[in-house]
């Protein structure tokens, strides 16, 4: 199927029937939803400008919730407060997670090259 075309869907319910016609962007967002459930991950939508809790944000990045309050209070991902509820903006958690792993990244290649340099067959 071409993701850059739309697409005319005829929905039946009922005795009724509605088409609907898909925009090429829709399209396209809606195979890369398909193809990642056809491979068993799940998939959560949230608008660009979300603000998450901070058990929402923990559970993006994969840490507890008292790490991720360490890490708001050292400053390592910027957050506002509503009354005494912290809310920290999706994008931001992103960020944080995208350095994260390519920090990662950074220290296994160096690892894997100093391996390397010592014999160790890596």
């Amino acid at each position: 199927m071409d993701a850059e075309r739309s697409l005319r869907l005829h929905i039946r319910h009922a005795s009724e029937e509605e088409a609907i016609e898909l925009p090429a962007g829709a399209v396209g967002l809606l195979m890369d939803i398909l193809e990642t459930m056809a491979t068993g991950r799940g998939l959560t939508l949230l608008p660009e400008n979300a603000e998450l809790t901070t058990v929402q944000a923990a559970a993006v990045l994969n840490v507890s919730r008292p790490f991720l309050i360490e890490l708001l209070d050292e400053g390592a991902i910027p957050h506002r407060k509503v009354g005494t509820h912290r809310r920290i903006r999706m994008e931001d958690v992103m960020t944080f997670k995208t350095g994260i792993e390519r920090e990662r990244e950074m220290v296994l290649e160096a690892l894997t090259r100093e391996a390397q340099e010592q014999g160790h067959g890596y």
